[in-house]
């Protein structure tokens, strides 16, 4: 039996997604479909979840394991470019036991078959660059920039995924950016969790309003409804607010898309994509509100004449399977040949 199949895992927080993939990039699995991801009790317990997920794949494709070419497989970082996971922990692997853990080489162990594996929003920044490019994404750049708890990002070149000597190329969350301009008068300089000061992070994700836009806002609005909220509640309900037109939660989102802005910025100098790409829960919102956000990222994104004649400032579409989806392109990549 030929082996003509790629099985994408994407591994969260809460959840795995998975996906089935031809050698030809056609998906037979159409649907969204969430395992509890089961991190929090461990590597045992969320090894045994992903394989749970591996079989359900195969089943809901309709094919055999035998099938099946190998595994591309991604999860959130920080880890190296082979899957073994940061030695100091992070926000989805707090549990010691992942402290350095080869996730990688665990998961090829249990399902006895090769794992290629990719970064989340590296793969759901490759994703977005074939879904977008198709027959020329080889010969077209991108880079991506997922608005979620933090910022993530991914940098696509000739159709392949850039990893870098320690797989962290591309966190684009953490690239100082000029805040001159976007701060007001007596706003503190944003400090992101990872210890940096003005980051793209400490701006652009839901991190980033919990602890250092709305704090500040809420003192120059002190009769907003959303000062009566525990702040971790507030965070999460500004995006709300944005979508009916309310002025604070529209100041802060602009200040987000100011700093994206300065973001692509820095990348058009140093990659100059054909494509910036944006994903994340403010693009999961109403029409009229992604449009502006769309909108006022590409106002504050300053390319040169020749750049803006050629680059697009663009939507992640399909986000909840865009990383089980990179995750097998990936493999396809390192495996098909």
């Amino acid at each position: 039996m030929t082996l003509d199949y790629i099985v994408g895992l994407d591994n969260g927080g809460t959840a795995n997604k998975f996906t089935v993939m031809d050698r030809s990039g056609n998906y037979l699995v159409d649907e969204l479909i969430e395992l509890p991801s089961r991190v929090t009790e461990g590597p045992g317990a969320a090894l045994g979840a992903l394989k749970d997920a591996f079989e359900a794949a195969l089943t809901t494709a309709g094919i055999s394991r035998d099938q099946v070419l190998g595994v591309g497989f991604d999860s959130p970082g920080p880890a190296s470019a082979d899957g073994v996971l940061s030695s100091r922990g992070a926000t989805n692997f707090a549990h010691r036991e992942w402290w350095g853990f080869d996730f990688r080489s665990a998961l090829e162990k249990i399902l006895e078959l090769p794992v290629v594996y990719s970064n989340d929003t590296n793969a759901a920044a490759l994703y977005a660059h074939h879904r977008h490019f198709g027959a020329v994404a080889a010969d077209r750049s991108s880079a991506a920039a997922i608005v979620g708890t933090g910022l993530g990002g991914g940098l696509i070149h000739e159709g392949h995924m850039i990893k870098g000597a320690a797989g962290m190329a591309g966190e684009l969350g953490h690239v100082h950016i000029p805040t001159d301009g976007i701060l007001r008068e007596g706003q503190p300089v944003p400090v992101c969790n990872c210890g940096f000061v003005g980051d793209a992070e400490s701006f652009a994700s839901l991190t980033g309003i919990r602890n250092n836009l709305l704090p500040y806002w809420l003192t120059q609005y002190p009769d907003h409804e959303l000062n009566q909220l525990d702040i971790a509640d507030a965070a999460k309900a500004v995006r709300g607010f944005g979508e009916r037109g309310d002025e604070m939660a529209l100041t802060i989102f602009e200040q987000q898309a100011m700093a994206i802005g300065r973001l692509f910025t820095i990348v058009a100098n140093v990659f100059d994509p054909d494509v910036y790409f944006i994903g994340g829960g403010v693009l999961e919102a109403e029409p009229h509100f992604r449009d502006w956000f769309l909108d006022q990222v590409r106002r504050h994104t300053n390319l040169r004449a020749e750049q803006r004649d050629v680059a697009e400032v663009l939507e992640v579409t399909d986000l909840d399977m865009a990383g089980c989806r990179g995750a097998a392109v990936a493999a396809l990549s390192t495996l098909g040949h």
